[in-house]
């Protein structure tokens, strides 16, 4: 059977070399006789920009890289996602969270060796024991609020153990309790990458997902809502990330070096795929 990776960046900024490396492995990894499919995914809608996604479209294509179409992009499917929350609701498996940032740093400030993951601090699970009427009467009243996933409850519902393999890593055992009570959706973002890239991955029939290590962890999440909504299992390939010269990894936040500024100085793009190679 036939490798089917994607590439899958938001355009949230322009795309670096870290960017650059991850497209190119993916591509790799589909091979001659796969399919290597682009994803946009601009699921937040406060930092995505008309002029990024062109760009990706431009850099991307100047590295030689070639992809089916139509792309997928996350913002026009915001109904598949609430399709998805209104199926794990349906399981009793989602309550609303009031907690500000605030409240939950508070909480947690009050709770002796509180249990961390890879996030940080877990959220003390304050909002789960809220009654039926009482969730009813704030969301009512207008008061914001997230969706969290129960996660004892989920992991309950499965009732068995679960993996996930990793060419990089290896036979994986998914420990998505980790995580907590992770949300998934928030009012301004009706849907997370959880969902939406969990999802979007079966749906396409991803049978290879690649990503940077950075994300290797999520896998074990996302193997718990495959197992919950029926999806089929991929396997993984979480790669090293790149680093400059400083050591530090290529990060939008840190205004690393563009693939467009490279474009703009006349930088051929074999020397960019080059440095953009990973072994």
């Amino acid at each position: 059977m036939s490798i089917i990776t994607r590439f899958a960046p938001s355009p949230t900024g322009y795309l670096h070399l870290g960017h650059a490396a991850s497209a190119l492995f993916s591509a790799k990894q589909a091979g001659p006789n796969g399919r290597f499919l682009l994803r946009i995914e601009d699921i937040d809608q406060t930092r995505c920009r008309p002029e990024y996604l062109e760009a990706i479209y431009e850099d991307l294509a100047w590295l030689g890289l070639e992809w089916e179409t139509p792309v997928r992009v996350q913002s026009d499917h915001f109904t598949d996602y609430q399709a998805i929350l209104d199926r794990l609701s349906d399981m009793e498996l989602l309550y609303p969270c009031f907690c500000t940032r605030k409240d939950i740093q508070a909480e947690i400030a009050r709770i002796d060796n509180a249990p961390h993951g890879p996030d940080g601090a877990l959220y003390p699970g304050t909002c789960r024991h809220c009654s039926v009427t009482e969730r009813q009467d704030r969301i009512a009243a207008g008061e914001s609020y997230a969706l969290r996933l129960d996660m004892t409850a989920a992991i309950r519902r499965v009732g068995k153990e679960l993996t996930w393999f990793d060419r990089a890593a290896g036979q994986q055992v998914a420990t998505p309790e980790i995580f907590g009570d992770v949300v998934l959706a928030r009012k301004d973002t009706p849907t997370s990458y959880h969902i939406s890239v969990t999802h979007d991955d079966d749906l396409q029939g991803i049978s290879l997902v690649t990503r940077g290590e950075d994300l290797f962890f999520a896998s074990h999440l996302h193997r718990l809502l495959q197992e919950l909504l029926g999806y089929d299992v991929p396997e993984y390939h979480h790669h090293r990330l790149l680093t400059g010269p400083d050591g530090k990894r290529f990060a939008k936040r840190d205004k690393s070096k563009t693939l467009r500024s490279m474009r703009e100085e006349g930088l051929p793009s074999v020397a960019v795929i080059k440095q953009a190679t990973l072994s």
